[in-house]
């Protein structure tokens, strides 16, 4: 067994991903330690399976914060080092042509529960930031103050689809609706886009003609299960490397794209 990395987590609903990476943690398949699980959501009922193993908990009201900056953007307290210019460059949530003043407060109001967020967590210093089903896309305000060395990026995510396909909040039920054969889930990190950023794993399950979408989500969550916690364990054994992969296209274009490379186990 490593040495132990420390891991905060985040969630918005029942954390049964929280679940996975705990007892992941204390059966000794991940090397590390969970040190908080923090919520937007006062009900999440993960809160209680963080509170049964002794895991420091915490809860930032998004819903309030965000209303607040929303009905009054103009008089809003903004958060240290707040940039609007840079945030605007850097983010990908939002599609081009979207009204620029809509971008401008959404930003405004997602950096301020950020920096809420980002002083819940500082009595618990951490390695790894893992999103357990957190229902909140990060602003580059966030991301950055997290990843402090941008080719060492420290907030995962889990999405329950074989990315890049059906991104956004219901993966399982575009895999359901759109008919596929196949479905799965993918471990990524996080990145200035919604689940865009470079693919760590990915697992998958076949899909009969008679699933139902309820059926699908179980069997997709008893993969999320197996990948999340090893694909955790691959972070703490520092196997997880990003390159830059460059694709000529058809056109004589050259397509870069930054992705993980895994690296072979240290064998000392």
């Amino acid at each position: 067994m490593g040495e132990k990395i420390r891991i905060g987590a985040l969630i918005s609903g029942g954390g049964t991903n929280l679940q996975a990476i705990i007892d992941g943690c204390e059966s000794g398949k991940i090397d590390g330690e969970m040190v908080f699980v923090g919520t937007d959501n006062p009900d999440a009922k993960g809160l209680d399976r963080a509170r049964k193993h002794g895991i420091p908990r915490f809860v930032v009201d998004y819903r309030t914060i965000m209303r607040g900056v929303k009905d009054d953007p103009e008089g809003a307290t903004l958060p240290p080092g707040f940039d609007l210019k840079k945030l605007m460059a850097k983010q990908n949530l939002y599609p081009k042509g979207a009204d620029p003043k809509k971008i401008e407060i959404a930003l405004k109001a997602r950096a301020t529960a950020e920096a809420a967020l980002i002083e819940a967590m500082k009595p618990d210093p951490f390695d790894l930031l893992v999103l357990a089903g957190f229902m909140r896309n990060l602003t580059p305000y966030f991301i950055d103050r997290i990843n402090i060395d941008p080719h060492v990026p420290r907030i995962m995510n889990i999405h329950p689809a074989l990315l890049p396909a059906f991104p956004g909040v219901d993966g399982y039920g575009d895999t359901y609706r759109y008919g596929c054969k196949v479905g799965g889930c993918t471990v990524h990190f996080i990145d200035y886009g919604e689940d865009s950023g470079p693919i760590i794993g990915q697992r998958s399950f076949p899909i009969t003609e008679s699933d139902t979408l309820d059926e699908i989500k179980k069997k997709g969550l008893e993969e999320e299960w197996k990948l999340y916690p090893a694909c955790i364990q691959l972070f703490a054994e520092n196997r997880l490397q990003l390159v830059i992969r460059r694709s000529e296209l058809r056109d004589g274009m050259v397509s870069e794209r930054t992705v993980v490379k895994i690296k072979e186990k240290d064998k000392g």
